[in-house]
């Protein structure tokens, strides 16, 4: 975190990066401060709870995530090789992860998900928008693989685009678990499988 960052940004920042690795109900207001390097009487000042500062950081874990999947999937070429080219990054996101920290700390998204599936309404409300957009961009790609011919019309549907997401959050799931990013190395062929696509 930058020392140019306004205290709000840092806030940010800190509750992203702790909330990946530790959780949301781990982690205190106090610890995100310290983080931050903001007095916790700041915090208040910039959001009125926890929750609310959790909905912040998990917009900013998306808009720049966004950016990879909006650029990967609007490439030029085909669109199965620009789904390729999405899922092999979000892998790849995760090998780095493990090389630089030593750990896999998964997708803050579907860390979050599994965390709040019953409880903090707001973030649980944003966190169904965000992946009902990742489904949506796929749809969109898989639309384009079946007008190519890559991908049976009947496949190139919502229903089909949730389960490559699900399968992406799953596999990285999983590579958390067992803190081995090689997990990811099945991405892509079982993909095809669900696409019913020609490898």
């Amino acid at each position: 975190m930058g020392r140019t960052s306004t205290a709000r940004e840092r806030l940010i920042d800190a509750t992203g990066e702790l909330m990946q690795s530790r959780g949301y109900s781990n982690l205190g207001v106090a610890e995100i401060c310290a983080k931050a390097e903001v007095k916790k009487g700041s915090f208040y000042h910039f959001f009125e709870s926890k929750q609310a500062l959790t909905v912040e950081a998990v917009n900013a874990y998306w808009n720049a995530e966004r950016r990879c999947w909006t650029t990967e999937l609007a490439a030029t070429g085909p669109a199965l090789d620009r789904l390729k080219g999405l899922l092999d990054t979000m892998a790849q996101l995760q090998r780095r992860m493990k090389e630089t920290s030593g750990t896999v700390d998964g997708c803050l998204l579907g860390n979050l998900a599994l965390e709040l599936a019953t409880q903090e309404p707001a973030v649980q409300t944003r966190l169904e928008e965000i992946f009902d957009e990742q489904i949506a961009l796929v749809a969109a790609t898989l639309n384009d693989a079946a007008d190519e011919g890559t991908v049976p019309r009947e496949r190139a549907t919502a229903a089909t685009a949730r389960a490559v997401v699900a399968h992406l959050e799953g596999l990285v799931m999983f590579a958390k678990l067992k803190n081995d990013p090689t997990v990811l190395d099945d991405l892509w062929p079982h993909t095809l499988l669900l696409l019913g696509a020609a490898g």
